[in-house]
């Protein structure tokens, strides 16, 4: 059984920047591919940001350019670094993952879940 635990999340105003952190524990191997996604209430789960075992990334067109997601296989860690932050990402965050090395922003593909970390951007 794979734990992911994010952590990172806060409020911040709109132009900050905010780093978010997912410990994973259990048989996770690299060859996981991991996931940012986010919701908010109301809303369908949004896929944000994946990358792969070797370091291949996804990302959606809304966060192009002011997001970047990172993995250390060794220390089973993902990282998502928001930068220039709007209004619009505020929600709550979670980490996934699933087997398999293809990138993916669909979530019914991934079997791995946190609790979430909320993120809060005021204007």
């Amino acid at each position: 059984e794979v734990q992911l635990v994010e952590s990172g999340g806060g409020s911040v105003q709109a132009g900050g920047s905010l780093s978010l952190s997912c410990a994973a524990s259990g048989y996770l191997t690299s060859r996981y591919c991991m996931a940012w996604f986010r919701q908010v209430p109301g809303k369908e789960r949004e896929g944000v940001a994946a990358i792969d075992a070797y370091g291949r990334t996804r990302y959606a067109d809304s966060v192009k350019g002011r997001f970047t997601i990172s993995r250390d296989n060794a220390k089973n860690t993902l990282w998502l670094q928001m930068n220039s932050l709007k209004p619009e990402d505020t929600a709550m965050y979670y980490c996934a993952a699933k087997t398999g090395l293809a990138t993916s922003l669909v979530s019914y593909e991934y079997k791995y879940w946190g609790q979430g970390t909320q993120v809060t951007v005021s204007s």
